[in-house]
């Protein structure tokens, strides 16, 4: 291997020069690194470290990509695994890290660049929905400092960079502690609000897909069920597809969101009872209608037979609970309604994600299953042996 080679600077400084091959780049080009140093045994020692790297495959090699150009790779690389609407979502998610820490080399981009973006975006990151500068959720920038790390975990394997910055940046505990404190928390309706509901809408045409939100469906999934799913002698509902909204305009029809999603469930009485109405209903409306019918087979539909997507199902839910004078929940908050209850009478873990379309209960566990004061009243009860003897003696 040729010696470093002599030279000196315009100065009279000298120096010491040598070329060695780094490997290929993330197109398969050759990628030569030129090494200069005051000394000789400087040279080599770097020469050696980055020959050393390359037959380890440790050797990071310099790059001039960006992050925010990393961002568009990394997100192409994740059409393999994922939906074009959760996409979508990791670009929207992503897109205060493109405009404050995107024109950075992604070589140069440091842990303090990363907490101090996050500390600014919970500070004024919110653009809309709310006063334009002011304070983001951190639930909403946990969200994005997740995409961020899987981004960067994704450079990690290809060596652009030797180290995740994002690893183990969090929001701050003083931050947590103003969004818990400030954020008002939307509770899930309480049993008796879902029994208000429904009573309030039994005679309604759209009461059997509104029961379905009530088993615990997501509302995709809701708008995805056809009467080829429903097994109405055995009260078996089979879930094998939705109908999701892209950007809330565009109606996407695809599998289930995971595998875990594809399920089946026995109907309760209700819901069993409202789809054999709902069936019988829809076919005198197939027949009045005639030709201007489209049998489309999904059985949430309109009275000529068109699907409805998950905004026409939501607005109409708002309008019902208008009506009914009912606190405004999602559809989708009904679901936690569901669960909780699901779990409070005692469903064992392995059926209630199982029901939910999940693998993990404890997952389904902690994101649904908020407990409240009311729900503990029965371990009030249970404490009062302590005091039984005193209520008798006052007695």
């Amino acid at each position: 291997m040729a010696e470093p080679k002599r030279i000196v600077l315009r100065g009279g400084k000298v120096r010491y020069r040598t070329v060695v091959d780094a490997g290929l780049d993330e197109n398969g080009k050759r990628v030569q690194l030129t090494i200069t140093r005051d000394t000789k045994k400087e040279v080599l020692a770097e020469r050696a470290r980055i020959e050393a790297g390359r037959s380890a495959g440790t050797l990071i090699v310099p790059n001039k990509i960006t992050l925010g150009e990393w961002l568009d790779q990394w997100l192409e690389y994740k059409r393999r695994d994922v939906e074009e609407t959760t996409i979508r979502t990791y670009r929207l998610a992503l897109v205060h890290v493109y405009d404050q820490l995107g024109h950075i080399r992604l070589q140069e981009l440091t842990e303090d660049d990363v907490r101090d973006f996050v500390d600014e975006l919970v500070a004024a990151g919110r653009r809309r929905g709310g006063e334009k500068g002011t304070r983001l959720m951190v639930s909403t920038v946990e969200g994005v400092l997740t995409r961020l790390r899987g981004a960067l975990s994704r450079a990690v394997v290809r060596k652009l960079v030797a180290v995740n910055v994002a690893a183990e940046v969090r929001p701050s505990l003083a931050d947590k502690k103003t969004d818990k404190r400030e954020r008002k928390q939307v509770k899930p309706w309480t049993v008796a609000e879902v029994q208000t509901f429904i009573r309030g809408i039994q005679q309604d045409r759209l009461f059997a897909p509104l029961l379905l939100s009530l088993m615990g469906l997501r509302p995709a999934e809701v708008c995805g069920v056809r009467w080829v799913d429903v097994d109405l002698e055995d009260g078996l509902l089979s879930i094998n597809q939705t109908r999701t909204m892209i950007g809330n305009h565009r109606v996407l029809e695809k599998d289930t969101k995971t595998a875990s999603g594809e399920r089946v469930l026995p109907l309760p009485r209700g819901p069993w009872e409202a789809l054999r109405v709902l069936r019988l209903q829809q076919a005198r409306e197939k027949e009045a209608a005639g030709e201007a019918y489209t049998d489309t087979g999904y059985v949430a539909v309109n009275e000529l037979g068109t699907p409805l997507n998950t905004r026409q199902l939501r607005e109409y839910a708002y309008q019902m609970m208008a009506d009914l004078k009912l606190r405004r929940v999602r559809l989708y908050d009904a679901r936690h309604s569901v669960l909780k209850t699901l779990a409070l009478s005692g469903v064992p873990d392995v059926i209630l994600a199982a029901w939910a379309g999940h693998t993990n209960a404890a997952f389904t566990k902690r994101k649904y299953v908020s407990i409240e004061a009311e729900d503990m009243r029965g371990a009030a009860a249970a404490l009062d042996v302590f005091h039984d003897d005193g209520q008798k003696a006052i007695v």
